[in-house]
């Protein structure tokens, strides 16, 4: 079974603790679901993008936890 992680960094690609702990998700969708509910509060707490994995490998990002601003 695949693991689903997400990987939490500032604005130049830094690694940073993330706010909200997340779990280890079995499916894509639990992944993107748990960031849709919790990205406000990774953001405030120092998390400016975020970079999925699946079982290590990177699927897609960095996606911004900003609000587009243009």
């Amino acid at each position: 079974m695949a693991a689903w992680t997400w990987r939490f960094e500032t604005a130049d690609g830094t690694e940073v603790r993330p706010a909200v702990q997340p779990e280890e998700f079995t499916t894509q969708s639990d992944a993107e679901s748990w960031i849709g509910e919790h990205w406000r509060e990774l953001r405030d707490g120092g998390a400016d993008q975020v970079r999925l994995f699946e079982d290590g490998t990177e699927v897609y990002g960095p996606m911004s936890l900003h609000a587009d601003q243009s």
